[in-house]
């Protein structure tokens, strides 16, 4: 693809990793091994299905919560803990990604995430208990983290020169999955007759069929994450990855700051938006319409930011131009939440998209495949841990205050950090040159 992916480091690029148009240009010993184009065709349809199963799990129980915490008398206390699970299973769970990847290759991880979410999300609106519809909901989370995880690896691994554009492509998917969810699943339980299992256990579906592509990666072991095939030559020498100590990079936790500030909004955004419209005097139907506006401003712009970020060396003005977006969006929250509603969920659809300009610097601030599943675990989980107080801490503000005042000055106050951290990650460096 001309001009695409400019800045995408390639030194790693063995047979298995040449595109089809490197192995017509250059007949190389082990051009033959290339990925056939069917192969390439049917991973690409798997990372859109599999990013679409990413989200639903958590924005269709937000639609049904009041319903569900009356199918299973469950208190107000434990309610609030069934919003903060993700992110926890997130960082919990995805620390496994990595030792998985190597162990059984990341298309084998990747499928048996996507039967994960499938049993969790069949099985939680039906097993009658608080308790067992958490451990059923973490069951399906802990396959959404290891995916999470396991997206840009994959990118990595077959679409070395393409990673700008197969990240906006999943994180297109994953943006409209969320909205999807968010938006259907109450007129979907509706027109099959009201009952919330019903409404919940429809994602399954989906979720199943997403394990189809993968199983054809089951096998694949060649090369692991972690573990490339040296090319020929003298090369070879630095294809195998050293042992990253990642903590020593500053851009690394740059990375993971910016992720954990970016997912704190997302879940702050998800959880609370909708409640701060309905105190402005909006209806509560207009007010999840808002919520299922902001996020499928991420679908387009999804596609958009990381093609672009991908052609900048430095992707810090893009951080500053999403901030902006915020704080403007944020100020409007707070002067005049309803006059305004259709330009404030505008502006933080926007903000929000910082989170495919996360996924694309993962991609591109590490040169080899086991540097990019590093780097994706790292950054995923510290952020996913780091953004677990947020929605909790604008709840007690709520709570404590009386009014939106304090929440919102902590959401606008948070974009600063996110900001800097942003600048920070999105220098033109690699993890291995830092360690």
């Amino acid at each position: 693809m001309p001009d695409d992916e400019t800045q995408t480091p390639t030194l790693n690029r063995g047979p298995a990793a040449r595109t089809p148009h490197d192995t017509r240009a250059q007949q190389l010993p082990g051009a033959a091994d290339a990925p056939a184009p069917w192969l390439l065709r049917l991973i690409a349809v798997g990372l859109v299905l599999a990013a679409l199963n990413l989200r639903p799990a958590i924005t269709s129980l937000g639609a049904l919560l009041e319903e569900v915490r009356e199918g299973l008398h469950m208190s107000g206390s434990v309610a609030g803990v069934l919003t903060s699970v993700p992110p926890l299973c997130f960082a919990v769970f995805g620390v496994m990604a990595p030792r998985l990847a190597r162990r059984f290759g990341a298309g084998a991880v990747v499928c048996a995430g996507m039967v994960a979410i499938a049993a969790g999300l069949l099985i939680r609106p039906y097993i009658g208990s608080t308790a067992g519809f958490l451990a059923a909901s973490a069951l399906a989370l802990m396959g959404i983290a290891v995916s999470n995880i396991l997206m840009p690896v994959i990118v990595k691994r077959w679409f070395p020169d393409r990673v700008g554009t197969m990240t906006g492509l999943y994180s297109m998917a994953l943006a409209l999955g969320t909205a999807l969810a968010a938006a259907v699943t109450v007129p979907v339980t509706g027109a099959l007759g009201g009952d919330w299992q019903t409404g919940l256990v429809v994602w399954a579906v989906l979720a199943a069929v997403a394990v189809l592509p993968w199983i054809v990666l089951v096998r694949d072991r060649t090369p692991a994450p972690g573990q490339p095939v040296p090319a020929p030559g003298p090369a070879a020498a630095h294809t195998e990855a050293p042992a990253l100590r990642i903590t020593r990079s500053r851009t690394a936790w740059g990375l993971a700051c910016f992720f954990g500030l970016q997912a704190t909004a997302a879940y702050i955004t998800m959880g609370w938006m909708p409640q701060i419209f309905r105190d402005a005097g909006v209806s509560a139907g207009t007010a999840g319409l808002l919520l299922a506006v902001t996020m499928a401003m991420g679908v387009p712009l999804a596609f958009v930011i990381p093609r672009v970020a991908s052609r900048l060396k430095q992707q810090g003005p893009i951080v500053v131009v999403l901030g902006l977006c915020g704080l403007i969006g944020y100020a409007g929250l707070y002067l005049a939440p309803a006059a305004g509603a259709w330009a404030w969920v505008l502006l933080l659809g926007v903000a929000n998209c910082a989170f495919p300009l996360a996924l694309t610097m993962i991609g591109m601030r590490a040169r080899s495949g086991a540097g990019v599943v590093r780097l994706s675990a790292f950054a995923q989980s510290t952020g996913y841990l780091l953004s677990i107080p947020g929605p909790l801490l604008v709840g007690v503000l709520y709570q404590h205050s009386g009014g939106w005042g304090l929440p919102i000055a902590l959401m606008a106050g948070l974009m600063i950090p996110q900001m800097v951290a942003g600048i920070l990650a999105g220098r033109d460096r690699t993890i291995e040159d830092e360690c």
